[in-house]
């Protein structure tokens, strides 16, 4: 074997060995922040089983936080992508959770995490923080009127892409970037206000960012604040737009980037909350 041949042999045995020890400290890394344990301080809620309730319920969960998306038809579960870098995540299946207690479920929705203390992954819980006592408790007494949903699942499995994303970004481990021991945020009185408003588009952050002003990762790239894509919008418009899923223009929304047909279940008073709320925020170009 040449010189110059061995020399490439051992460069590449140290950039192959570089990259298996970068991966074996990524997954160290990754695995001792899902191992840590977390204090939630127990929150008291009386958990309504009235029809009332449970339509309320039914309503955030449909409508308003539109948990299908994740955990898919009739709650049950799903994978939600299967790829042999980024690895196999899959949501959980919410109908198979008789065992929890109201306790439970507040640590799962609001502070993500499980039972044990231990942090879940692709769980909003950095946004649904903000659901008030009162939802929540409509929210847990319809997750408990469903039947249960006998679906097999995988396993999770995170490689080394998806793990990769945990780093830079925290809030894929939403307990990290919550502040648990922190006063509850104050609950709005539902109504056609801008508070209200607020409220009900903590969901639409996911996408759309904590400004609502959009960007790349958002669905459609769609700024909802004053001078963003909406500035030539009437009330009208909006509210079509998300009962139809037809731009003002004829444009139609891709459902797969904006869930319109769940979002457009709202009623007209909400959709009216949050028309005003969309109206008091400033553009980030405005703002330049």
């Amino acid at each position: 074997m040449s010189k110059s041949l061995r020399f490439i042999v051992v460069l590449l045995s140290a950039a192959i060995g570089l990259v298996v020890l970068a991966v074996l400290m990524l997954n160290r890394q990754v695995d001792a922040r899902l191992a840590r344990f977390y204090t939630v301080p127990a929150t008291d809620l009386a958990v309504p089983s009235d029809a009332a309730a449970v339509e309320r319920g039914r309503h955030l969960v449909s409508a308003v936080y539109f948990c299908e998306l994740c955990h898919g038809d009739g709650l049950g579960g799903q994978l939600q992508f299967d790829d042999p870098l980024s690895g196999q995540i899959v949501a959980s299946n919410l109908t198979a959770r008789a065992d929890f207690s109201p306790a439970d479920w507040d640590r799962a929705i609001r502070h993500g995490v499980n039972p044990e203390g231990r942090p879940l992954i692709e769980m909003p819980s950095n946004t649904f923080y903000f659901i008030g006592d009162s939802d929540l408790a409509a929210i847990i007494a319809y997750l408990r009127s469903l039947p249960p949903v006998d679906r097999p699942l995988p396993e999770r499995r995170l490689g080394v892409f998806y793990r990769l994303s945990v780093l830079l970004d925290p809030s894929l481990i939403p307990a990290e970037v919550i502040d648990h021991g922190g006063p509850r945020p104050p609950e709005p009185q539902p109504g056609i206000t801008p508070e209200y408003g607020r409220y009900l588009t903590r969901a639409c952050t996911i996408c759309h960012r904590e400004s609502l002003s959009g960007g790349p990762s958002a669905g459609a790239g769609l700024d909802l604040t004053q001078g963003g894509n909406l500035a030539d919008w009437t009330e009208q418009d909006f509210r079509l737009a998300l009962r139809t899923g037809v731009r003002p223009r004829g444009a139609e929304l891709d459902p797969k980037l904006m869930p319109w047909q769940r979002i457009g279940n709202m009623t007209d008073e909400e959709l009216a909350a949050i028309w005003l709320y969309l109206q008091t925020l400033v553009s980030a170009s405005s703002q330049g």
